[in-house]
């Protein structure tokens, strides 16, 4: 799919880290498996219940369109958000991503879906089609 800027498979290792702060809101944290990013999103559970060890699919594109017109991109995830990207910080972190002792860079994109937030951290590399002030569709996908 070459309208997605960033697609990989997060396992959600936390609910609630700071505890519930809203009824129909739940912020989880996840780990995606082939990139290695982290990230906290904020999900409208009473429409889209996620649990922990839950494992989804998650997309971001500019674009809903897919090539030839026909079909959407919406079709084929579960749950969409559309947001602006507000934030890009780049951080030094202790240790590189593949274990090393070495400061590497990690950076952080940030989201904001109408009030729900979303943090996306890690390797640069995964991070380079993303633009400040740029808006961004945030599709999920459930795995079995």
């Amino acid at each position: 799919m070459d309208e997605l800027l960033f697609d990989d498979i997060f396992r959600v290792e936390c609910v609630n880290p700071d505890g519930k702060k809203f009824d129909k809101v739940t912020r989880i944290e996840a780990r995606s498996e082939k990139c290695g990013m982290f990230m906290q999103l904020d999900v409208n559970t009473d429409i889209y219940p996620i649990d922990k060890d839950e494992r989804f699919l998650m997309a971001l594109s500019t674009t809903l369109s897919l090539e030839g017109g026909q079909k959407s991109l919406a079709d084929k995830f579960e749950y969409i958000m559309h947001g602006k990207l507000y934030k890009i910080s780049d951080e030094t972190r202790a240790k590189t991503s593949d274990g090393g002792s070495g400061p590497g860079i990690e950076v952080g994109i940030y989201v904001s879906f109408g009030g729900l937030q979303m943090m996306l951290k890690g390797d640069p590399s995964h991070c380079a089609g993303f633009e400040l002030e740029q808006r961004l569709f945030l599709l999920m996908r459930k795995l079995t």
